[in-house]
């Protein structure tokens, strides 16, 4: 590459793509392309800068300074272009750009999504799903859903609910392990399907952390299966592979369907809560001020800013 040549767009979109997932193979989804082909793109890229984008470790990937640095470079001319594009079609569809986890996406806003599409035809929405935080005022997202420790949730961000964490299978996968569980000790006959959390921004999800709060930490389960994110655990309990740790409020639905059930009385509070942040671009959106209202509707009883339940807290 020529000095002031740009690197291809293709390899460019490649590794926004990677960047966002922090995942070759997710990026590959987004892209429909295989894995391979995301991987020698960035691999590319990275020869035509002569500089390292990611730290690839064994189960995940990690941007270094310089990825970092060209992930918001990507973020903004990527917007900038299809705000043009847009533009230049004479789109004006109404928008939401929404941040938000896997796991938020797929259990709980996605089958929704049906119900705000009909109340409202007329907005397209865009999801971004990975557990990468995004900077609302500087990225192209008009608002995002966190899953935050309360004291270090925004002043102005909308609580949307807390959570529990408990132990969960499917109907058929303890019908057919044909062993009792109804005691956390019960457990030691079981597969356990265990998140590994590597960076440990979950540790309230650990099977160790469980065990030992229910008082059965030295307990060893007939088998375990390991998965590096939250969503498969919980789709491999509802195949009926095993028991999976859940957030209750993540699960609610494939519960209140028989889908999954929960077989142990022990059920203890998660430190964080589920957040919708708004970027100040956005403020002014009707179409985001119809996604807001239609979200906190869903809720009962309707949520209220942190600022305020502070001071009802003080008046009582």
């Amino acid at each position: 590459m020529r000095k002031h040549d740009l690197p291809p767009l293709e390899a460019l979109r490649a590794f926004d793509a990677a960047a966002r997932h922090l995942s070759f193979t997710r990026a590959a989804g987004e892209l429909f392309v295989t894995q391979s082909a995301v991987s020698k793109q960035v691999i590319a890229l990275e020869l035509a800068l002569a500089t390292r984008l990611f730290e690839r470790r064994s189960r995940a990937l990690q941007l270094t300074a310089a990825g970092e640095r060209l992930l918001r470079a990507t973020d903004s001319a990527f917007a900038e272009l299809r705000a043009a594009a847009a533009e230049l079609r004479g789109g004006d569809e109404p928008t939401v750009t929404l941040a938000t986890t896997q796991a938020f996406a797929s259990f709980w806003l996605i089958p929704r999504l049906a119900d705000f599409r009909r109340s409202h035809p007329g907005i397209d929405i865009r999801i971004s799903a990975d557990s990468r935080l995004v900077d609302l005022e500087r990225g192209r997202f008009d608002a995002a859903v966190r899953y935050l420790q309360d004291r270090h949730a925004p002043a102005a961000a909308l609580r949307l609910f807390g959570d529990t964490v408990l132990p969960v299978a499917s109907p058929a996968y303890l019908a057919r392990s044909g062993r009792p569980l109804a005691k956390p000790a019960d457990l030691v006959h079981h597969t356990l399907l265990v998140y590994e959390d590597e960076v440990q921004r979950r540790p309230w999800l650990s099977w160790p952390v469980w065990l030992e709060m229910a008082g059965v930490a030295d307990l060893r389960p007939a088998g375990r299966i390991a998965f590096n994110q939250y969503e498969p655990a919980i789709r491999a309990a509802v195949e009926g592979h095993g028991v999976a740790l859940a957030t209750q409020a993540l699960v609610a639905d494939l519960l209140q369907a028989g889908t999954l059930v929960a077989p142990l009385p022990q059920r203890f509070s998660s430190p964080r809560s589920y957040y919708l942040m708004l970027a100040a671009k956005a403020a002014a959106n009707p179409a985001v001020e119809a996604f807001r209202q239609w979200l906190t509707a869903q809720l009962t009883p309707p949520p209220a800013p942190r600022a305020a339940r502070r001071r009802a807290a003080v008046a009582g």
